[in-house]
């Protein structure tokens, strides 16, 4: 009897994860919009510095954007 070989290959390609990457990336940038506003003085509310354009609505749609291409990433059939 003949041992068939088989060889192991990784789940994803290369180019999988890349774009896994570029998306964990554009995550994270989506998260750092949305960083800061805050005030050293408790006393103090600055609605427009907490509900900017930035951070109401940019860094949301950056980051489902970001989430959109990791699942690009993993549905993605690698190349043979």
């Amino acid at each position: 009897m003949a041992k068939e070989v088989k060889k192991q290959s990784f789940a994803f390609g290369k180019e999988n994860y890349r774009i896994l990457i570029i998306g964990v990336v554009i995550v994270v940038i989506g998260y750092l919009l949305m960083v800061g506003g805050g005030s050293d003085d408790p006393k103090q509310f600055h609605a427009e510095e907490i509900f900017s354009f930035r951070r109401i609505t940019l860094s949301p749609i950056v980051i489902l954007t970001g989430f959109i291409v990791v699942m690009y990433g993993i549905m993605k059939k690698a190349k043979q």
